[in-house]
């Protein structure tokens, strides 16, 4: 059972609604929410997209597509009606009077989907908060059903018990989990700290949910990190060890994934998380280059990115990854657009194209070592232990003159070691 979404006995029977007033195309938008909620454990029986001027304010769509709706519901046994928008609580409130069908609509459900993916204490604070977030303006209108505990999607996380209906308290809760988010990036922020000193480069993966971060992740680094054809399948951040050719080693983070119109309440909950990319040296941004929407993904991607770097100008190394390139057609119309940028085409389930990421991350990192040859008088051989210690020796040799290296030392000690630089 996906999630626990759905009660026991059987599976939430889903119609998805949306309305088409030109901004953004409904159809892959609707496509994108049927696979949320499928992801949410619940069966889409159908779909509606009524194209209108704008949205009606009272009951979202029109007086007559309502009146189908209600009727698909009744003849469709639907337990649940998802609106592919952002519904006000009077909306909610007439299309279930209406249709006498629970209504939920796009942004709880990803709330929702994140409240079942979120593993780590950090994680959890996280969802908590863009619920309570979400919900606090809609507690007005809602009435008795505020007492309810059901199970299904919309009802998981904070929930909805009495003691919660008091918005004082809600507030109070708010405030809380911020002082607690806030302690988290203060960690975070003394982690970066120590990394630098330390001089630790970080590559951060980031991207479209459902791109194959993990699945790279985990290709790089044998991370363990859950994989699944769905979207949100991780949300907590991983941070491994990974060596490059030249022997460097670096830290990889994977971060959550993002979504067309995410809602900003996630965006503002999971910014300490987010920002793990403004820490990065380098940026791997992931895209599923097997999709119709991989352009889009990519222009999604790098707005929110935008939106987590002071000024909007994005000034780290940006990898272009276009994964699942082994089911991909067209692989060469995708990329023209980015001719100019550094791309590299992989597959990270089948590891077509790793040797050429991990090359592409070795040229994009501020260059800190320089491979050089070394010839050390047996009297200076000590300083070979140095060079182990922070850089790779590829090879040594002792001949007659002294210790013979081919090695990769730190640039800042090349100045210690100018006078035996081959």
């Amino acid at each position: 059972m996906a999630l626990g979404l759905v009660n026991e006995e059987k599976q939430e029977k889903a119609l998805l609604i949306a309305v088409d007033t030109g901004d953004y195309d409904a159809q892959v938008s609707m496509q994108e929410l049927c696979e949320l909620t499928a992801t949410a454990g619940a069966e889409v029986v159908g779909e509606m997209i009524q194209k209108r001027d704008t949205v009606e304010g009272a009951t979202f769509v029109g007086k007559g597509r309502l009146q189908e709706i209600t009727e698909f519901c009744e003849n469709n046994e639907i337990d649940i009606i998802i609106a592919d928008g952002e519904l006000s609580p009077v909306q909610v409130r007439n299309i279930e009077n209406a249709t006498d069908t629970r209504v939920v609509d796009r942004t709880t459900l990803i709330l929702d989907i994140f409240a079942g993916r979120a593993q780590s204490k950090e994680g959890k604070l996280q969802v908590e908060l863009a619920q309570l977030k979400y919900s606090l303006p809609r507690l007005t209108g809602k009435g008795t059903s505020l007492s309810r505990l059901g199970g299904g999607i919309g009802t998981r996380g904070p929930g909805e018990t009495k003691l919660e209906t008091d918005k004082r308290h809600i507030r109070r809760r708010i405030q809380y989990i911020k002082n607690e988010l806030d302690d988290v990036k203060r960690r975070r922020d003394m982690q970066h700290q120590r990394r630098q000193k330390n001089g630790v480069q970080v590559a951060a993966i980031v991207g479209y949910t459902n791109a194959g971060k993990s699945t790279l992740m985990n290709r790089l680094t044998d991370a363990g990190v859950l994989q699944e054809d769905k979207l949100f399948a991780t949300l907590d951040p991983t941070a491994r060890k990974l060596y490059l050719p030249d022997g460097q080693q670096i830290m990889i983070v994977d971060t959550v994934g993002f979504i067309s119109r995410l809602p900003h309440q996630l965006v503002d909950a999971f910014r300490s998380t987010l920002e793990e990319a403004t820490y990065a040296d380098v940026i791997l941004n992931v895209c599923d280059a097997s999709s119709e929407e991989c352009h889009n993904h990519i222009q999604t991607t790098n707005r929110i990115l935008e939106s987590l770097f002071d000024g909007g100008i994005i000034d780290v190394p940006v990898i272009n990854v276009f994964n699942k390139c082994d089911i991909a057609e067209n692989i060469e119309d995708i990329t023209y657009p980015y001719s100019d940028s550094l791309c590299v085409k992989i597959s990270a389930q089948t590891g077509m194209g790793i040797d050429d990421l991990m090359l592409a991350i070795e040229k994009a990192l501020p260059q800190t070592r320089k491979r050089v040859n070394l010839l050390l008088p047996f009297d200076k051989a000590g300083l070979a232990a140095k060079i182990r210690n922070t850089g790779v020796i590829h090879s040594e040799e002792y001949i007659e003159q002294g210790l013979f290296l081919d090695c990769t030392a730190e640039i800042s000690f090349l100045d210690t070691i100018k006078d035996y630089i081959v």
